[in-house]
């Protein structure tokens, strides 16, 4: 890949903190533009905040500030907390811009005049307390097909239902608890069902999307014939916190037509900084758009904004790059178990930002997979890898240069005899033993590099990781064999001693130029040590004789685990009921306490407590799936065949088609009730229920129990 790059994240929300899932994937891509621009490859890496909806518009409200008043503050929080990990972003500006509003009205005026934009008028919810109408996510109450209490506006996550908001019975409003009313309004659709052919070319080209969202594309395409797609509606009514479209007072761009605009808006920004022609860049067959997202906003990236782009006759992405959620200690975060972890609190303990970002690293891998951040294997990790492996590779052979050669590296190496001593790897390598030659060695490490930059440019960070260590397991094997140490006692050993320190130091800087996209902070600290400017990936890596060094300084310091638990104490928080905005819009806020006082009287009663005979009621067991795939003509179900042990298998459908590949699943144990009375489903009999967890955020999770437990055990 030689062309100039764009390369951009997920534009963070601004309505809250950024927190150590969010850090995923801007970490991720952050190592990617590294090493591109490690291999001296023109990156221009942009982001912004999120700034628009009604999220935004009621949390300014609750503070008593205005929208612009919060946006600012939350902007500065985040560039503070993605410096912090040092995530270089080259610009990173805001959705609510001049530059946004002119390209999203460009753009629309563009869909607009190839007939691409209709009008429709459609029945949704309104709070007559808010004056204001509903998003789906603003409405809660049971589901219409299974009776579950307190379900979003469009789907039940419970048995997996889809419905219209106006289904639900019982519904309320989450902002005012109001119940809410019937009411139509005009609202504007981009013409999404037009595209349907050209997302099909776009989304199949080879490298463009990874092979679970591609598979995840054509679920939602459809086969031709057989369309999937529906009209997408871009429109907001007032009260709404965005731009209004032209010509249409009290109408507004729905947040998601103009957040992925903000892209380019920042960009254009960027460009009129540095002297740079915006239209230009986009025009040119030479430059590619890279955007690295979140699997949950998948369907915006890889269908909406290519098809809003092609259409209005812009460039459209080279590739759009998912990737999965983040669990800590195998669950998702919680702020209860102080595992819902924000980047500052982080930073503010002493935490070093580069242990993380080492330890997602060996965990990212180029697919859609959830990783988990276990802080006992974190703090092992680290420990083992960084300093026990790694940094160990210095500060075991660096004093000696220092104290014994005035600071300078041999001009020669010694050959030693016999020749090497070499038997395979796990990774197709070397592993060495007494009286192998030094240079054998150090070809090896030279020729990994092949293997650890094709690792870096197909995003398999897991794997450049696992092949850097396994690089840093030989250097210290070679040390050990060599033992400096003992070559130290004896003046006659001083030009071994002095070629063995130089031969580590030699490996140490190939591994620092293997680990510099992730650990920039440390291979700077490194350069310094060697007196090597800027290590680059194409640096002559042939070896470093003759040079000097600077006097050896602590690197990096280990993990103390009672970091980790005064980490996971200081985000520990007791879980309320959030304040809610009573009145109409024109009524002054109240004080934050009288708030919380009326959310807490107007909040829906917890669940009834029920006694032990209740529960046991419940069979539930443990289950592995054995079989478990799409159902065809289902938005949401997957259907799985469940192992329970000496009670058979079973057919059980789950609405987590968003959440999980069903190919990922198969021969994973889940927590299933085996006593659910059948259910009778359009696409067949449903004979139990697998376990999960959601919240009010994204994602749902499968429970799975530790290792050792066997399909039919009773969960007690």
């Amino acid at each position: 890949m030689s062309r100039e790059l764009l390369v951009t994240n997920a534009l963070p929300y601004a309505n809250g903190a950024i927190h150590l899932g969010h850090l995923v994937g801007y970490i991720q891509a952050d190592i990617w533009v590294r090493y591109q621009r490690m291999l001296g490859r023109t990156v221009h890496y942009i982001c912004a905040d999120d700034t628009h909806g009604t999220p935004v518009m009621l949390s300014a409200e609750a503070a008593g500030i205005t929208p612009e008043q919060l946006i600012e503050r939350m902007h500065r929080e985040h560039a503070r907390d993605f410096a912090g990990f040092h995530v270089q972003f080259d610009n990173y500006h805001t959705t609510h811009s001049p530059e946004n509003k002119t390209l999203v009205e460009q753009i629309y005026r563009q869909l607009r005049a190839k007939d691409l934009i209709a009008t429709r008028t459609i029945e949704q919810f309104y709070d007559p307390v808010k004056e204001m109408f509903l998003p789906d996510r603003f409405i809660k109450g049971e589901c219409p097909k299974c009776g579950a209490q307190d379900q979003y506006g469009d789907s039940c996550e419970v048995c997996g239902a889809t419905y219209a908001p106006t289904d639900l019975k019982n519904p309320y409003s989450t902002v005012s608890r109001a119940t809410p009313i019937r009411k139509t309004s005009e609202h504007f659709f981009f013409k999404l069902t037009a595209c349907a052919q050209y997302l099909r070319e776009w989304t199949g080209a080879a490298g463009r999307l990874q092979p679970e969202a591609l598979n995840k594309m054509k679920e939602w395409l459809g086969e031709p014939g057989e369309e999937k797609l529906a009209d997408w509606d871009i429109s907001r009514d007032a009260p709404y916190f965005g731009f209004e479209i032209p010509d249409a007072p009290g109408k507004y761009f729905y947040v998601w037509l103009d957040a992925p605009v903000g892209y380019l808006a920042s960009f254009r920004q960027y460009c009129e900084r540095r002297g740079m022609d915006f239209d230009a860049f986009l025009r040119s067959p030479d430059t590619e758009m890279v955007h690295f997202i979140g699997k949950d906003i998948l369907y915006f990236h890889a269908l909406f904004w290519p098809a809003v782009l092609h259409s209005a006759g812009m460039k459209v992405p080279a590739a759009v790059w998912a990737n999965g959620f983040l669990t800590v200690n195998g669950a998702k975060m919680s702020k209860s178990r102080g595992t819902f972890i924000t980047a500052k609190s982080y930073l503010d303990l002493g935490l070093n930002p580069e242990w993380l970002r080492y330890y997602y690293a060996a965990r990212l891998g180029a697919s859609m997979e959830d990783i988990d951040l276990n802080l006992g294997d974190f703090v092992a990790r680290v420990n083992s890898d960084l300093v026990g492996k790694y940094v160990n590779i210095a500060s075991r052979t660096a004093g000696f240069i220092n104290t014994m050669f005035a600071g300078r590296l041999a001009n020669e190496l010694p050959v030693v005899d016999p020749g090497p001593y070499l038997h395979p790897s796990p990774f197709h390598g070397l592993v060495t033993r007494p009286g192998f030659n030094p240079r054998d060695i150090f070809d090896r490490f030279k020729n990994e590099g092949i293997a650890i930059a094709q690792a870096y440019q197909d995003r398999d960070f897991a794997h450049a990781m696992r092949l850097a260590m396994w690089l840093a397991d030989i250097a210290n094997r070679y040390i050990d064999d060599r033992k400096p140490w003992m070559l130290a006692k004896d003046k006659a050993s001083r030009r071994e001693l002095h070629g063995v320190c130089s031969v580590a130091l030699n490996l140490f800087r190939l591994l620092t130029i293997y680990l510099k996209p992730v650990l920039p902070v440390l291979a700077k600290n490194v350069e310094t040590l060697l007196q090597i400017p800027n290590l680059r990936w194409e640096d002559d890596k042939s070896l470093l004789l003759d040079h000097h060094i600077s006097s050896y300084k602590h690197l990096l310091t280990r993990i103390d685990p009672k970091q980790i638990t005064a980490m996971t104490e200081a985000n520990k928080q007791t879980l309320s009921p959030p304040p809610t905005i009573s009145g109409p819009a024109s009524t002054p806020t109240t004080s934050p306490g009288a708030k919380a006082a009326s959310a807490a009287a107007a909040a829906p009663a917890g669940p009834a407590t029920i006694g032990i005979e209740d529960f046991a009621k419940i069979d539930l067991r443990i289950a592995r799936i054995v079989e478990a795939d799409h159902v065809e003509g289902a938005d949401k179900l997957l259907r799985f065949k469940l192992d329970l042990g000496p009670l058979g298998t079973r057919q059980v459908f789950a609405g987590i088609k968003s959440a999980y590949d069903p190919q990922s699943l198969v021969g994973k144990l889940v927590v299933a009730v085996a006593n659910l009375a059948p259910r009778k489903m359009r696409f067949g009999e449903s004979q139990g229920m697998v376990v999960a967890a959601s919240g009010e955020g994204p994602g749902i999770f499968l429970l799975s129990p530790d290792a050792g437990a066997e399909p039919g055990m009773k969960v007690k």
